[in-house]
């Protein structure tokens, strides 16, 4: 008997131990009280303004930047600039030693000189030879006149004949030297004006009101002139009251980006600031870099940073020196479309799904400006139709369409909607959507991945999610 007791004893322990795992399972698995509740945040969908930006860096540089080399060779005898000074159009930056320019100079006036007293001396010649010309000829015709008439023999009228040809080729030949020696005049002519403008390029004057932003000789060095070969750059002047910054965007963004678009601009070294800018130059050629399997193209674009949004930082007691100074490190965050007040909803609240996918389809909620009323039925295919649609499911990206979960009485609805353009936190909503709707927001890895219509959900603060997670 009491074996008996031990063993049906024994029996209801394990039949009690069954029912209460089957009771935990059947609760986490909604056979018993509903589905577990997933935690999520919630946010509204309401009315704001948004600006769609394209983020870029790079480095702050003068509009206007001139680069100084000399024309000439030689050795600085002079430089009375220094890097950071202001100077005027016009102001002495560099003088080169002038002595052997000025020798070009001397023997080319010499050589002018001298061409031109040949030159003199070929018209005299050439006077001669008419003079003797038109002799020759009044003793030709009237010889020939005689020979017509036979009153002078054949050899005296050949020895005529060939004094007057003789005349007339020194006259030719004459007029040849006056035409050489011209030439040699302008040539020499220009002989000289080249060596005066070499003697003149020993002073190197400023080409633009500006700042000498890069100074790289020094007196005494000596310099390579353009005129050889790339020549030795010597300096850099620079406009700082007019800076951009020049940036690389993406291949993606670029074609969002125009002329004219308004930025904002941070920079490093002012933590905190904001300096408005505008686009003023979109390059047409890409910037390639990398080898052939990481290469990234990107396009140069410039930025203006528009001076009244920094104007008021400049030193009183020092008004010439400049906020910036070429080669600071910025960001800029172009703005290329803006929309006011329409429907938004946290990025991260958007997601993808394919309206074929067993369990996570979407369903048609009478909401928004333009209540959805006609409702997409969720598809749920058996195990067998999914294994003979397999194929028909390799593109899914056809059958996918941006949703958000929306929170229905204590359940999660999946809705399509028609998103627009998004800043760095807020997405357009064009359709789906009304004003007041709370859509989940928290956590990504829900919303992407584990969230399906009509899951039970608990809406908790945003922070306790993260609590929880840590």
């Amino acid at each position: 008997m009491a074996k008996k007791k031990s063993n049906l004893m024994k029996w209801l322990l394990i039949t009690v131990a069954v029912l209460i795992v089957f009771a935990i399972v059947g609760k986490k698995a909604g056979w018993i009280g509903g589905a577990e509740e997933k935690e999520v945040a919630v946010e509204k969908a309401e009315k704001r303004n948004i600006a769609e930006t394209v983020s870029a860096s790079g480095k702050i540089q003068p509009e206007v930047s001139v680069k100084i080399s000399p024309d000439v060779s030689g050795e600085i005898v002079e430089l009375p600039v220094k890097e950071g000074d202001r100077v005027k159009k016009g102001q002495l930056l560099v003088r080169i030693l002038p002595d052997i320019y000025q020798s070009y100079v001397d023997r080319s006036v010499a050589a002018l000189n001298g061409s031109k007293a040949n030159f003199e001396n070929a018209k005299s010649r050439l006077v001669q030879a008419r003079s003797q010309f038109d002799k020759a000829k009044q003793t030709y015709d009237r010889s020939k006149k005689l020979f017509d008439e036979k009153l002078i023999s054949p050899q005296e009228w050949e020895g005529v004949k060939s004094a007057y040809e003789v005349a007339q080729a020194e006259v030719s030949a004459s007029e040849q030297s006056v035409s050489a020696a011209d030439y040699s005049v302008r040539s020499s002519e220009a002989s000289l004006k080249e060596a005066q403008d070499n003697l003149r390029k020993t002073s190197i004057f400023a080409p633009v009101d500006g700042t000498i932003s890069k100074l790289n000789v020094e007196k005494g060095e000596r310099v390579v002139g353009t005129s050889q070969m790339a020549g030795t750059e010597m300096m850099t002047l620079a406009d700082l009251n007019e800076m951009e910054v020049s940036v690389d965007v993406n291949e993606n963004d670029i074609v969002r980006v125009n002329t004219g678009d308004t930025a904002n601009i941070e920079v490093d070294a002012y933590m905190g600031k904001k300096f408005k800018g505008v686009v003023t130059e979109v390059a047409n050629s890409a910037n390639i870099s990398g080898l052939t399997v990481d290469q990234v193209t990107n396009f140069t674009v410039k930025v203006r940073v528009l001076r009244e949004s920094y104007e008021q930082m400049a030193d009183p007691e020092h008004p010439e020196r400049s906020v910036f100074h070429p080669g600071m490190s910025a960001t800029v965050d172009i703005m290329t479309k803006r929309v006011s007040d329409v429907i938004s909803v946290p990025i991260q609240s958007v997601t993808t799904r394919d309206t074929t996918e067993k369990g996570g389809g979407t369903t048609g909620m009478k909401g928004g400006d333009n209540k959805m009323e006609d409702e997409t039925e969720i598809t749920v295919k058996d195990e067998k139709a999914e294994k003979a649609e397999k194929a028909d499911q390799l593109d899914e990206s056809d059958k996918r369409v941006e949703c958000v979960f929306l929170l229905d009485n204590g359940k999660v609805r999946l809705v399509p909607v028609k998103t627009g353009i998004q800043d760095n936190s807020y997405i357009e909503i064009k359709s789906g959507l009304k004003a007041g709707d709370q859509v989940v927001s928290s956590p990504y890895s829900a919303i992407a991945k584990f969230l399906k219509d009509g899951d039970p959900v608990k809406v908790v603060p945003k922070e306790q999610l993260f609590n929880k997670k840590d």
